[in-house]
């Protein structure tokens, strides 16, 4: 098992590419934090790893709540007696407006695109350095390498994460910290059809997918089980001299 032993802390971890990386973590021998806005999702989680003689715990935590963000961390560490692996995951599409955009909507979409991202990681790393280094992975988007159509902030933000991920590496890699981010293409999640379908039709949304499949070589959308192996490849020491780096799942998306 690649994780024997191992401590990890997921955040949004109750659905999508979460769970996914939830569940595979504890085959591998992981002891599993599952950290959501959806509590009663998280407990399920749990428990479903708990039925395969795995351990996790749920914690309920609203990432646009700064507070939450550090309290939701500092809780998983105390569950799980440390932290070795952290993914920062949660995101969501946020507003896709520029001209006369609600502030409300733009502050919510950094606050849990970007802000999170920064708060969490500060409290995960506290508890890792103690453990004598380990795995940090944050989720950022193919929209973090390249710009987007659909949604200009949602891409802004996800740029700032690249940009968090490759510039904390050079500071906490002399700590063994390794940073790591992960840039998922088009994924089969629950938040696809929010993303391709703000304000539009159920029709529309399916039209806009379809043209962008044809940009994809694989020409396929990605499972949330494709981005749970990379994050585990990241958790892992099969990575063990990677830090710094944004890799993009994205089935040749970007590659053109």
């Amino acid at each position: 098992m690649r994780l024997k032993g191992k401590l990890a802390v997921i955040t949004a971890g109750a659905s999508g590419m979460g769970k996914a990386a939830a569940l595979l973590f504890a085959r591998e021998g992981a002891a599993v934090a599952i950290v959501d806005i959806n509590g009663a999702a998280a407990i399920q989680v749990a428990n479903e790893i708990g039925a395969a003689g795995g351990t996790a715990y749920a914690i309920h935590a609203d990432l646009s709540n700064a507070q939450e963000c550090r309290g939701s961390i500092n809780e998983a560490a105390r569950s799980l007696g440390g932290i070795d692996i952290f993914w920062a995951h949660a995101g969501i599409p946020g507003t896709d407006v520029v001209e006369d955009v609600d502030l409300a909507e733009y502050e919510l979409s950094m606050a849990v695109n970007v802000r999170s991202c920064y708060l969490t990681v500060g409290e995960a790393v506290k508890h890792i350095r103690k453990r004598g280094g380990g795995s940090v992975i944050l989720a950022a988007s193919i929209a973090g390498l390249v710009g987007s159509l659909l949604s200009p902030l949602y891409s802004a933000g996800k740029f700032a994460v690249v940009g968090l991920g490759k510039s904390l590496s050079l500071r906490y890699g002399p700590e063994q910290i390794r940073i790591n981010v992960i840039c998922p293409g088009l994924t089969a999640t629950p938040m696809l059809r929010e993303f391709m379908g703000r304000g539009s039709s159920d029709e529309q949304a399916v039209e806009t997918q379809k043209k962008f499949m044809t940009m994809i070589p694989l020409a396929r959308l990605a499972q949330p089980e494709d981005i749970a192996k990379t994050a585990l490849f990241l958790a892992s020491d099969d990575s063990a001299y990677i830090t710094g780096v944004a890799i993009p799942v994205d089935g040749g998306f970007t590659a053109k």
